[in-house]
């Protein structure tokens, strides 16, 4: 088509991009969005709102200029099985981009058979990533009170299924706060939940483990 021809078939090119040379329109990349899945230990159970660890990564993610988007939707005593009737309705409402599952805890504190918390994390993590999100998976322990082979075994869950699913692992939440030299001081008087001294560590924890998946 000579330049005539093309001038001429100026309408028809608005339409059939005949003669134009603009490329055509992208979509931009959606920022991230951040779901948290948890317990009471993200959920600021006993502290004032916007000092826990989950707060202290919006503000984090701030400083870094990472424009990620966080939603908490962590429940005080949540079970694995509580999160997981949740998970669904989350994942369709909010369609992050990350999840960060940190439940289990309140599993060993009752007691329930670790075959079901182990599957519980399992599907919630294969259902995350069926619906496009990188998974970040927090791991537990309890302490030795509970015997040696129990306290091995709940361990060992959260490593088995991060294996398993080719996912990211926080090897231990409360790593540098349970096992400080005086950890009373760095947990709330039930001596459960961590207080607001020990969020910053808490982040510590999650955020070598996160990062990398947002810039990825």
């Amino acid at each position: 088509m000579n330049r005539r021809d093309c001038i001429a078939g100026a309408a028809l090119a608005l339409f059939a991009g005949v003669c134009s040379s603009a490329s055509p329109a992208t979509t931009p990349s959606r920022a991230p969005l951040i779901l948290v899945l948890g317990d009471s230990l993200s959920a600021e159970y006993g502290l004032a709102r916007g000092t826990g660890w989950v707060a202290l990564l919006e503000k984090q993610l701030s400083t870094e200029k990472i424009p990620a988007k966080v939603v908490n939707a962590s429940v005080s005593g949540d079970t694995t099985s509580g999160g997981r009737s949740r998970l669904a309705a989350l994942l369709k409402q909010h369609q992050p981009t990350h999840v960060i599952l940190e439940l289990g805890a309140n599993d060993a504190l009752r007691g329930l058979p670790l075959k079901n918390t182990q599957d519980n994390l399992a599907w919630m993590t294969e259902q995350a990533q069926k619906s496009g999100a990188k998974v970040v998976l927090v791991g537990m322990q309890v302490p030795p009170n509970y015997g040696s082979k129990y306290t091995q075994q709940f361990a060992e869950v959260f490593p088995a299924v991060a294996k398993q699913y080719g996912t990211a692992l926080v090897p231990f939440l409360l790593k540098g706060v349970a096992d400080d030299a005086d950890p009373t001081r760095l947990f709330q008087s039930d001596r459960i939940h961590p207080n607001a001294l020990a969020q910053p560590t808490l982040l510590a924890n999650v955020w070598p483990v996160l990062k990398p998946l947002l810039k990825g």
